[in-house]
């Protein structure tokens, strides 16, 4: 995405991909997003570029391919958008719906993040560092979030899983400075 500055519509954002991923439902009745949880996820783990992510999303990885996939045989899950080592953004569940992507989860004592989240993959490993166009694009998108949304937080996989330690994304290295722009919303210093 060229724009200088992101926008949202009806849950979508403007001027991206859209792959609508079975893997959604329908937030709670009168559920606002109000937290961005961030990931990070490559398939085969460790390599980039290909289209294990969007084909787990979609439900078309074919579990065979790759000795790894048979440890997520079955697994259905989805993030509200993916933002790959290029900094281009696919968004696979409207922001108006329930994305897949926190799993057992809690947030001020709330249970069950998924209700009240958006879900942002990063390409990348938990071990890695992330790539300036990945970094502009999830700042943009997040500020586009913010316009739109109540957003109250941006925290990562790391910390809303529970049992806690069960994630460990988006790592060690990822640059929570990044979002110091956001202004106005909690993130992990």
């Amino acid at each position: 995405m060229t724009e200088s500055h992101f926008r949202i519509e009806n849950g979508y954002l403007c001027g991206v991909e859209f792959c609508h991923s079975p893997n959604q439902d329908e937030r709670p009745k009168n559920t606002s997003p109000r937290l961005i949880v961030i990931h990070s996820i490559s398939l085969p783990p460790g390599e980039f570029g290909g289209s294990g992510v969007r084909r787990l999303f979609m439900n078309e990885l074919d579990f065979n391919e790759h000795p790894f996939y048979s440890q997520i045989k079955g697994l259905k899950v989805s993030s509200h958008f993916f933002i790959d080592r290029h900094g281009e953004i696919i968004q696979f569940v409207s922001c108006l719906k329930r994305g897949w992507h926190a799993g057992e989860s809690t947030w001020r004592g709330e249970p069950n993040c998924n209700n009240y989240s958006i879900g942002i993959e990063l390409e990348g490993t938990e071990t890695g560092i992330f790539e300036v166009d990945q970094y502009a694009s999830l700042k943009k998108l997040c500020v586009a979030l913010v316009d739109c949304y109540p957003i109250e937080a941006a925290l990562g996989h790391s910390h809303i899983a529970i049992p806690k330690g069960r994630k460990q994304d988006p790592g060690a290295n990822f640059d929570w400075s990044e979002l110091s722009s956001l202004g106005g919303i909690d993130t992990p210093r």
